[in-house]
């Protein structure tokens, strides 16, 4: 009977074992699949952090350019509002 009890202790662990085997398995695939799931994820934000650094340039040289034609455009009318104001300075005078 003691025999019978052995066996059948046996038996179990050996199924145990087993289970863990293939447990580990199914890890080791998983972990292998998520980990290329990362790295293409990884590469994707690589890709989107580098347009948008490059969209960000882009945007920092238009607005220089903003600001550089906001600049001339005050000039340009500072120099008509002195020409005119000049004109009628002098048209009053006379």
């Amino acid at each position: 009977m003691e025999t019978n009890k052995e066996g059948r202790n046996e038996k179990t662990f050996k199924n145990f074992g087993k289970k863990v085997d293939d447990f580990m398995g199914d890890l080791n695939e998983a972990t292998d699949r998520l980990q290329k799931e990362f790295k293409e994820k990884l590469e994707e934000l690589k890709s989107t952090a580098e347009k948008i650094k490059k969209e960000s340039e882009n945007k920092e040289r238009w607005r220089e350019v903003e600001d550089s034609l906001k600049k001339a455009s005050d000039e340009l009318a500072n120099a008509f509002r002195a020409a005119f104001k000049k004109r009628d300075d002098g048209g009053s005078a006379s």
